[in-house]
């Protein structure tokens, strides 16, 4: 057998072709595989052949005379799990310290937790997988702000240990999460409606830094996050139509990601499996059944899910990579905790109690 050894191949600048849709690019002289990008079926492909169809953003593979679809399977963010928890809240005017949880791929009623190191509510709550976060609150006469954030374990049932300080005392509070830095919108502090958002990491015991500010001031908003950007919802006073955005790993001020289809504040309700974000719930002109949905990594307006089982306020919500829940609220404080399956959109099923009828709590998710 021969060998041929070239040192340089030389040619005048332009774009060799070879057979099968394989090029030497000019200047260059990277050799580059049999790969197409077009709406149109390519001609005379090889084994192992790919094609991105521009006219449906599906990615192919050419084998046996045939094309098939490719298809990647994104594992669940290390924020979501299966255990959903239920914290703080109000009843009569008594703020609570009660923490419930659930398991979000069954149905039934809540069982205890354990309790905050302060009973509060208008917290926010968010999670890395592993431990929650609660942050902020107040009591319901409004006497008492706290700058208070408590951690849990939440595989682990037990009360919720100190972790560190807000900036400033806050209340009607929404966090968001990448699974390493959770970055709070403070809502309302004892001074007024605030645009600040700390953040701390997770992992690490401590007081919140600066963030950056939302795009407008307000309280009793909703948040909900994939493992890169961090969205925010609604808000009073107004009420709110804004959405706005935040890449977590990376501290600054907010951007506009769209609107509501409803203007509403007074909480409503978020979470999401990652890739899409719910917002339920709230109060307009009258309280709202409505369930708002977004794809995180577009930009853009909500489209309307469908409702929940009644029109509800101050509620809370958690989600696993399937279902989102919603639980509790209402003026007259209510124990229904509701689900959807965040891909099928659709009206809500009941799904169980919580421990004790309240409004004002917050929710998160983990293993």
């Amino acid at each position: 057998m021969s060998t041929i050894k070239v040192d340089t191949i030389t040619n005048d600048g332009s774009t060799v072709d070879f057979t099968y849709n394989a090029k030497v690019g000019a200047g260059s002289g990277t050799l580059k595989k049999e790969y197409y990008e077009q709406s149109t079926e390519p001609t005379y492909p090889c084994d192992g052949a790919l094609w991105f169809n521009t006219s449906d953003d599906v990615f192919k593979i050419y084998a046996n005379d045939g094309w098939y679809t490719t298809a990647i399977t994104e594992p669940p963010p290390p924020i979501l799990g299966n255990r959903g928890l239920f914290a703080g809240g109000d009843v009569s005017n008594t703020e609570q310290n009660n923490i419930d949880y659930i398991d979000i791929s069954t149905t039934g009623n809540a069982t205890d937790f354990g309790n905050l190191t302060q009973a509060r509510a208008f917290l926010a709550g968010c999670s890395n997988g592993s431990r929650g976060i609660l942050a902020g609150g107040h009591s319901q006469s409004n006497t008492t702000f706290y700058n208070i954030i408590e951690y849990i374990t939440i595989a682990n049932t037990g009360n919720g240990t100190d972790f560190g300080d807000l900036s400033t005392t806050a209340r009607g509070c929404a966090a968001v999460s990448n699974g390493s830095i959770a970055a709070i919108a403070l809502g309302q502090a004892s001074s007024g409606t605030v645009n600040t958002i700390d953040y701390i990491t997770i992992a690490t015991t401590g007081n919140s830094q600066d963030f950056g500010d939302l795009t407008v001031a307000r309280k009793q908003l909703g948040g909900a996050s994939s493992t890169t950007r961090g969205l925010f919802a609604g808000g009073n006073p107004g009420p709110k139509n804004e959405i706005d955005y935040i890449t977590i790993s990376t501290p600054g001020n907010a951007t506009d990601f769209g609107d509501l289809t409803v203007a509403r504040g007074s909480a409503p309700a978020g979470c999401s499996n990652g890739t899409r974000a719910l917002f339920g719930g709230g109060y307009a002109s009258n309280v709202s059944d409505v369930i708002d949905y977004v794809t995180i990594a577009t930009t853009g307006n909500a489209t309307d899910f469908g409702n929940l089982i009644a029109v509800q306020y101050n509620m809370a919500a958690c989600a696993n990579i399937t279902r989102a829940l919603f639980g509790g609220g209402g003026n007259t404080p209510v124990d229904v905790i509701q689900y959807v399956t965040i891909s099928t959109p659709g009206n809500a099923t009941d799904f169980g109690d919580l421990t004790l009828a309240r409004r004002y709590l917050t929710g998160l998710s983990g293993n």
